[in-house]
């Protein structure tokens, strides 16, 4: 759940007025809470993390790793915001959140500079986990974004208003399957990338253009981005194919890439369509176990930094 900052280390601030800020009714409670009373099974980082999922190809499980890593680290006790930056509102969807047209989220927030705490909504079924949905209007972002100065740092901009008053310990993006305005805009305002790759047929596809985008938005925009962390997806132990294509990914990515795979699983398939993560629709389930193994591991490796 939100949280505000301990008045120690974050700026003291009114209590929350619902008629004034027009937020969601449920969240003001968990504003109320002291962060430092928390004792989160994971490690708490020092400072948000703010991760951008990303992946210009298609299909690798990007939309289901960003949102299950979510719900895998709320689980832990951590406070976890998820910015639904693709159209589909795909990532909205499976976090239990109805998001018809019209909904005020992400769009809002780019197009209209909305405070990030106006458009916050609530996961139901996982304590801690909160996204900024997306709705269809989301599509017409990059064409409302074309005259305005400074369209790239939207997003950032947001988030920096946003952490002024309120905490959380992970905020994970999650961009549309494509290098446009909305993309850009989370790779500006991350500080670390998390990229999902299929253990199939051209698992490197797509990646290579990412790379160079990369590299670009850290020479001109955003110096502090980093590729950390590398999700293998889609791992089938019964074909040598799989291992084959996470031998190459490792050898390519040999620090960033999780030990954890995600393996094939119909649970994790079939959670979508129930408006859930696999974690709350079936978390004895292979899959969901990874996830909560892969969220655990992110956890420990940020908290060693």
């Amino acid at each position: 759940m939100l949280v505000t900052v301990p008045s120690s280390t974050a700026p003291r601030r009114a209590a929350f007025d619902e008629d004034e800020f027009g937020g969601p009714p449920d969240v003001p409670d968990d504003l109320a809470q002291d962060v430092s009373r928390e004792t989160p099974r994971l490690p708490r980082p020092h400072e948000p993390r703010v991760f951008v999922v990303a992946n210009q190809k298609g299909g690798v499980g990007k939309t289901t790793t960003a949102v299950n890593i979510a719900a895998g680290l709320a689980m832990g006790g951590l406070k976890v915001l998820v910015v639904d930056m693709d159209p589909q509102g795909n990532a909205t969807t499976a976090l239990g959140v109805e998001h018809p047209e019209g909904t005020e989220g992400t769009y809002e927030v780019l197009v209209d500079g909305k405070p990030l705490i106006e458009v916050v909504k609530r996961c139901p079924d996982i304590e801690g986990l909160f996204v900024v949905p997306a709705t269809i209007d989301l599509a017409g972002a990059e064409i409302g974004l074309v005259a305005t100065v400074s369209r790239e740092t939207k997003l950032q901009i947001a988030l920096k208003k946003f952490f002024k008053e309120f905490y959380v310990d992970y905020v994970i993006v999650d961009c549309p399957p494509s290098l446009g305005l909305l993309t850009l805009n989370a790779l500006v305002a991350a500080k670390e990338i998390m990229i999902p790759i299929q253990c199939e047929y051209y698992a490197l596809e797509g990646v290579t253009q990412l790379l160079k985008t990369i590299d670009l938005v850290t020479g001109r925009l955003n110096d502090e981005l980093q590729l950390t962390t590398v999700v293998l997806t889609m791992f089938d132990a019964r074909t040598n194919l799989s291992s084959q294509v996470a031998d190459e990914v490792r050898n390519h990515f040999s620090a960033q890439t999780l030990n954890t795979v995600i393996p094939r699983s119909v649970r994790v398939a079939e959670a979508p369509s129930y408006a859930q993560t696999v974690l709350s629709y079936h978390l004895a389930s292979a899959g969901a176990q990874a996830y909560l193994h892969a969220a655990e591991e992110i956890a420990q490796r940020g908290a060693q930094n």
